[in-house]
């Protein structure tokens, strides 16, 4: 990494970045000029599938405990065969209070990191094998290449990388290293999400043709909070950057379902924004009572809408829509369209059909007690009491240590972290460029055509258990 970059990362981690008047064309390097490097290269190892060596205890460094991260170490704290070694923020003080959700539960305390160069020596440490990534964005390729390079495995939160050099960066390193790099894309675990997973899987739905995916979500009051995103930096990311800025909810389910990476491939993208229509006001409209709003006054935000369009390799379609500006119920639409059936999750109820209407209540009960897969049959009911997005998260921490411990192939691997993430700087540029379509790199560079579509089963694993806890925090 450049020294330039390094100080780019360090400036905008400690909130001294300068706000960006327009928008950069991510990217430019592989759709509008000659591809990536990588992408001409034979890889080195396919990570798709690969089973890396068990181990018995996951000892687990988190980074970033500001959002996200307190609740990731609460979950974990409930799961047998994980070791909390060490916590990591820039801040000091979120570290000592995660510190304080091990100490209500009864486990050993964890060493304790802080500063710039926090998350280097948590990487740096020879008692650690995975670090958990729940930092800002920017941080998530740095970190977890710094964790690869470093012996340990990476999970990271959404998304993985910001540019398609950062999405080669982390599939080399991954491919080099044998070390995973999951990106935690929590909505792969949604109940319904695995259970329309599961009913492609067994044809249900004939040919999977189209599907839809989103992230609308109402964020304006938190993207403008002086609580919420540390030195604001997510309100940041929206002056940055336009295009679908956070792609990921919506669009790993339905990959899945479509078995994306494992038989079919993303193609070429187009991308549209409307307008801002409500961020640049709330901007004005804060600062007119706190000169603290003053610097987000006039500046260039990404359009409230964006909706992006994916065309696959075997002539399938993907619709991805984000919007966290409007007053709009949150949705992630979640609709699986084939041949012979369709499944939709929002508005709710969830819903299926085989024709002009949908099925009633009795026949869907049915179809769920007939198709929910193993996983959610074994820890669903738990994963709802320990929480998490109503379970989803808990089955994907609960998952991720299973197959570590019983060396498993994951469900998620570096080639689905670089392909979903990917979608946020080819849809900047799309955008930028009048909707011109892009490029998708392919970044299994073939293996896509052989590759076996993600195991629902638990065979080989399933054995992890979980600490129960009581309401103050005992385990009992």
């Amino acid at each position: 990494m450049s020294s330039n970059r390094r100080k780019f990362l360090r400036n905008l981690t400690m909130g001294t970045g300068a706000l960006v008047s327009s928008w950069p064309v991510l990217g430019k390097n592989l759709s509008e000029d000659a591809p990536h490097p990588a992408a001409k290269a034979s890889p080195s190892f396919n990570m798709c599938g690969y089973a890396a060596p068990k181990l018995e205890k996951v000892r687990i460094g988190f980074i970033g405990l500001g959002m996200r991260g307190p609740g990731a170490v609460e979950r974990m704290s409930h799961i047998e065969g994980v070791e909390i070694k060490a916590l990591c923020d820039l801040y000091p003080e979120r570290a000592a209070a995660a510190q304080q959700i091990l100490t209500k539960t009864g486990l050993p305390k964890a060493k304790e990191f802080s500063g710039e160069n926090g998350w280097r020596q948590v990487c740096e440490q020879k008692d650690i094998d995975l670090i958990y990534i729940t930092t800002p964005w920017d941080l998530h390729t740095p970190i977890a290449l710094y964790a690869m390079n470093n012996g340990k495995h990476a999970a990271t939160e959404v998304p993985a990388a910001l540019s398609i050099d950062e999405c080669w960066q982390l599939v080399e390193t991954s491919e080099r290293t044998r070390k995973h790099c999951m990106m935690l894309e929590n909505c792969c675990y949604d109940f319904f999400e695995l259970l329309t997973l599961n009913m492609a899987r067994n044809g249900l739905f004939g040919e999977v043709l189209h599907a839809e995916g989103a992230y609308i979500h109402d964020l304006l009051d938190l993207n403008f909070s002086k609580k919420g995103y540390a030195n604001m930096w997510r309100l940041k990311e929206n002056i940055r950057m336009n295009g679908s800025l956070y792609p990921t909810h919506g669009l790993g389910p339905v990959a899945q379902c479509m078995n994306i990476n494992r038989g079919d491939q993303f193609d070429y993208l187009i991308s549209m924004s409307t307008n801002d229509f409500t961020m640049g006001a709330h901007a004005a409209e804060l600062a007119k009572a706190d000169s603290f709003f003053s610097p987000y006054v006039n500046q260039k935000y990404r359009g409230n809408m964006n909706n992006t369009l994916i065309r696959t390799h075997k002539g399938k379609s993907i619709l991805i829509q984000h919007d966290v500006s409007s007053p709009r119920p949150y949705s992630r639409i979640h609709l699986v369209s084939g041949t012979k059936g369709v499944a939709q999750k929002w508005p709710s109820p969830a819903k299926i059909a085989f024709g002009h209407s949908w099925i009633k209540q009795e026949e869907f009960k049915a179809l769920e007690d007939k198709y929910t897969p193993p996983i959610v049959k074994h820890i669903g009911e738990i994963a709802k009491g320990v929480g998490g997005h109503g379970g989803m998260d808990f089955i994907m921490d609960w998952r991720l240590i299973d197959c570590l411990r019983n060396g498993l192939p994951l469900d998620q691997d570096v080639y689905d972290a670089a392909l979903w993430s990917c979608v946020i700087p080819l849809s900047n540029q799309s955008v930028n460029n009048r909707s011109r379509s892009m490029d998708i790199p392919d970044f299994s560079r073939g293996n896509w055509i052989t590759n076996k579509p993600v195991d629902l089963t638990l065979n080989g694993g399933g054995n992890t258990p979980v600490r129960k806890i009581d309401k103050s925090g005992k385990q009992l």
